[in-house]
């Protein structure tokens, strides 16, 4: 590990819709990464934003908001 992922080890992470997974930002709290995630899905956008920590791996943070597909649901 570098000085960065010890320092800043919440990411946000964005899905599109057409299931791409990007990295929007790290951040140093949860919270500062929570506060990123729900300012992004207040946009009104389609895409899945989520917070997870470094290394947790891609779909096993928190989902925050609705799935592409309308129900809920995660691919």
């Amino acid at each position: 590990m570098n000085d960065s992922t010890i320092s800043l080890p919440w990411l946000v992470i964005r899905q599109d819709d057409n299931g791409n997974r990007y990295s929007v930002g790290r951040y140093a709290t949860r919270a500062e990464a929570q506060e990123t995630a729900d300012t992004l899905e207040g946009r009104g956008h389609k895409q899945l934003y989520w917070v997870e920590r470094v290394g947790q791996g891609q779909g096993q943070g928190e989902a925050r908001s609705q799935a592409p597909n309308g129900d809920g649901t995660r691919t």
